[in-house]
């Protein structure tokens, strides 16, 4: 039986963790890497690094059940479910909406522009299932094609509604936060055991597909890293130096490549290690302003990536006569990156931060937050996945 301990050998994380904020952005860069790989004329990748980045969401939802954790069960309460969805619905629905409508925008203009679409590849009900996000909750024969990413938040979405099941759990063994990574490790392997037998593939595979139970067992297992890291304290140069033995074992095992599972399993050890920086207080380029907003608007390039390069497709294709078999140069890779960056960017500033401060606004105005709650709200999108 795995050993209670005490409160007193806890080491609080600071409320601002900047090294989970900042890693998010290479997390989305590498997702949005792997899509662009697949239209570029450099060597093929399949069997190296880049193939593996797209477990960049993997990381995501570990990150998510760890963040929420540190905003929301600090206390021997859980939150005001109201106020948190509330909450985590700010956070990602006013890009998602945006970037929907966009593509709805484009889909009806494709044909006035000449340019021709799958035949069923955008229809209405995908559409409302990816607007109400619920298209991951379900057995599909094909992918909900409207925007390939948000699968992901749809995923995120039923995290969010269970939570109050995670909190339960989280609050009962959080002096056993071995029992709780076990726990979720016995979860992912029961899971991924079903989803084969049912689906063919591994469980870091499962997208719109009932892409629901690949959150839940990661998840479960960022709330366990998280109890687990408030019993470790390090100085500032074992910090550092955890944080890159961690990441040297996480890339050389994308390069190999491990089994997907396995590469799942050190995300785990590589977030602990980044937290526990944030904790040592050492200062890191992970720490300085550009990262950060590059971190904070890491959500809004992952949701935006496929889009661009949509566009950018087609109009290449269609102004320089090229057919369907056209492939970027390195060149035209990094006008395309930057692209992307630009409208990310953009996103993020005139679309995520507003909505998300309006939608807030209106809640608070009609269930004000008692002072604590109020006060950690101010850290609430630090280091957020979602």
């Amino acid at each position: 039986m795995a050993s209670t301990i005490s409160a007193s050998r806890r080491h609080p994380f600071p409320d601002v963790l900047d090294p989970l904020t900042s890693i998010r952005f290479f997390l989305a860069l590498g997702v949005v890497l792997f899509h662009y790989q697949l239209y570029w004329t450099l060597p093929p990748s399949a069997s190296g690094l880049l193939d593996r980045t797209r477990l960049g969401v993997d990381i995501f939802f570990i990150l998510s059940g760890f963040i929420l954790t540190h905003v929301y069960l600090q206390g021997n309460a859980q939150p005001r479910y109201r106020r948190f969805l509330a909450a985590r619905f700010a956070r990602i629905y006013p890009a998602h909406l945006a970037i929907l409508l966009g593509m709805l925008a484009l889909v009806l203009a494709a044909p006035l522009a000449g340019v021709g679409l799958e035949p069923g590849r955008f229809n209405a009900p995908d559409f409302v299932q990816t607007l109400l996000l619920v298209q991951a909750w379900f057995p599909r024969q094909s992918l909900a094609l409207w925007n390939g990413p948000a699968w992901s938040l749809s995923a995120e979405w039923f995290a969010y509604l269970t939570f109050p099941a995670f909190a339960w759990i989280a609050l009962r063994l959080r002096d056993r936060p071995l029992v709780l990574t076990g726990l979720a490790a016995l979860f992912f392997l029961a899971l991924d055991l079903v989803y084969r037998r049912v689906f063919g593939v591994v469980l870091p595979r499962a997208e719109d597909s009932m892409g629901i139970l690949r959150i839940a067992p990661e998840f479960l297992f960022g709330i366990g890293l998280y109890y687990l890291g408030q019993r470790v304290a390090l100085s500032p140069r074992a910090a550092i130096a955890a944080v890159l033995a961690a990441t040297a074992a996480l890339l050389a095992a994308m390069q190999i490549p491990l089994d997907d599972r396995l590469i799942v399993a050190l995300s785990g050890p590589f977030l602990l290690a980044l937290a526990l920086l944030a904790k040592s207080g050492a200062r890191t380029f992970l720490s300085q302003p550009l990262w950060l907003f590059a971190g904070e608007a890491s959500y809004a390039l992952y949701l935006v990536h496929l889009p661009v390069l949509m566009v950018w497709r087609n109009a290449v294709q269609r102004l320089a006569g090229l057919g369907g078999d056209y492939r970027m140069g390195l060149g035209e890779l990094a006008l395309l990156l930057t692209l992307t960056l630009a409208a990310a960017a953009g996103i993020h500033m005139a679309i995520e931060r507003p909505g998300r401060r309006l939608i807030r606004r209106l809640v608070e105005r009609r269930e004000p937050v008692p002072g604590l709650e109020q006060a950690r709200s101010v850290h609430s999108d630090q280091g957020e996945p979602f």
